[in-house]
């Protein structure tokens, strides 16, 4: 039986995400109109420094200059930080642009990275500029970076942000097990993932805190250890951008690694157009594929389109053939899961700023990768979850 809240609850939450997700590119099957009637909305917010230090900054006009990348579905030459998964491993989803130094160099001139900046994804998704104080959202990634708070420090300093570090409590950086001092191997591949990955909750969640959560290696086991991690630390909504190929086995892993009611849990669909990989594909949690955004003298001021470059470059989307239906799906289109559920800017063309060590400082990341922790901080912005729900009913 569903846990019951108060009416006034219900509908706080309903306004919340009716403001966040029609902005979003939803699946078109098997949409409901409002979330559950179990969640919880955000308990409203003090304006302290931090808050409204950060209201300033995703508002401030000069923030919302937007310096162009390419045009939504064009070829660009990118870098795919992870090989092919093997089967038992995932791969990362991320793709660092290979082209955009040059632009850069002119960018930074003018104190205004290229890509999409925090601004940019609050005025194109109508984010509310407030919320998350209190809450956490967990990134789980495989191996270290080693430069992610530093880094981290760079990224919200440049645009206007509050300072998230370890001394503050607001980041975290462990292994699986939970150590903040025994982590696992460095990794420049990985580690570019971790930075869009944490720089993305950084531009849409500013308030929130951020645990990053490192599997030993990129097998399916350890990552799912650290997964069971970041929801034993206590993070109700938690990003993963990395996948493989889907084996009838997985659906074992479902009850293992990803069954966390009262969590909402978003998983990258993939990079290499129509095709399912796991675990996006697994009913328990939300499937998050890919959008071009550019902005556009319309009303919203941003023109959005599904992401495909060519028929093996694109969105990941398509129907399980192992992982059943959810009871809130009613599409026709797939006897089993289908996935994606819900979008985000991923295209590389229009990618999203991002600083990286690894890469030599400011560039510019596209990918799933990039959709999964907007999603997941998206979750945040409209509050917790009821205790026994799966959030990926709500949109």
């Amino acid at each position: 039986m569903r846990e019951l809240r108060p009416k006034g609850r219900r509908r706080s939450l309903r306004r919340l995400v009716a403001v966040v997700f029609p902005a979003l590119a939803l699946a078109a099957a098997g949409m409901a109109t409002a979330p559950s009637a179990g969640a919880q909305p955000a308990t409203a917010q003090p304006h302290t420094s931090k808050v409204a230090q950060n209201a300033k900054a995703l508002t401030d006009p000069q923030r919302q200059i937007f310096h162009s990348t390419g045009k939504a579905g064009q070829k660009v030459p990118t870098q795919r930080l992870c090989a092919t998964a093997k089967p038992g491993y995932a791969a990362c989803f991320a793709q660092r642009r290979t082209d955009i130094r040059q632009q850069l160099a002119s960018a930074l001139a003018a104190a205004a990275p290229t890509g999409l900046s925090p601004a940019n994804l609050h005025s194109a998704y109508n984010l509310p500029t407030t919320g998350g104080s209190g809450l956490t959202v967990a990134i789980v990634d495989a191996y270290n970076d080693p430069n992610a708070e530093s880094d981290l420090a760079t990224y919200r300093s440049q645009f206007g942000l509050s300072a998230c570090t370890k001394a503050n409590g607001c980041f975290k950086q462990v292994s699986q097990t939970g150590s903040t001092t025994s982590l696992p191997t460095n990794d420049s591949d990985w580690g570019g993932e971790e930075m869009l990955d944490i720089d993305m909750v950084s531009a849409v969640c500013p308030n929130c805190s951020i645990d990053l959560v490192e599997a030993n290696s990129a097998s399916d086991s350890d990552l799912g250890t650290a997964e069971n991690e970041a929801v034993a630390l206590g993070a109700k909504f938690v990003s993963n951008s990395w996948g493989g190929p889907e084996d009838s086995s997985q659906t074992s892993e479902d009850t293992q690694y990803f069954k966390h009611p009262g969590v909402a849990i978003t998983v990258s669909s993939g990079d290499d157009a129509y095709g399912a990989e796991y675990p996006a594909t697994s009913q328990y949690v939300t499937a998050v594929g890919g959008t071009a955004l550019t902005s556009s003298s319309n009303s919203r001021g941003w023109t959005e389109s599904v992401w495909k470059t060519s028929s093996s470059e694109g969105t990941g989307s398509g129907c399980s053939a192992y992982d059943p239906k959810p009871s809130w799906q009613t599409d026709t289109g797939c006897s089993k899961r289908m996935e994606a559920d819900v979008s985000a800017v991923a295209d590389p063309a229009t990618g999203v700023a991002v600083y990286d060590t690894y890469a030599g400082g400011w560039t510019l990341y596209g990918g799933t990768s990039a959709s999964s922790p907007i999603i997941a901080s998206v979750y945040a912005l409209a509050g917790v979850p009821g205790a026994s729900d799966y959030p990926s009913k709500y949109p």
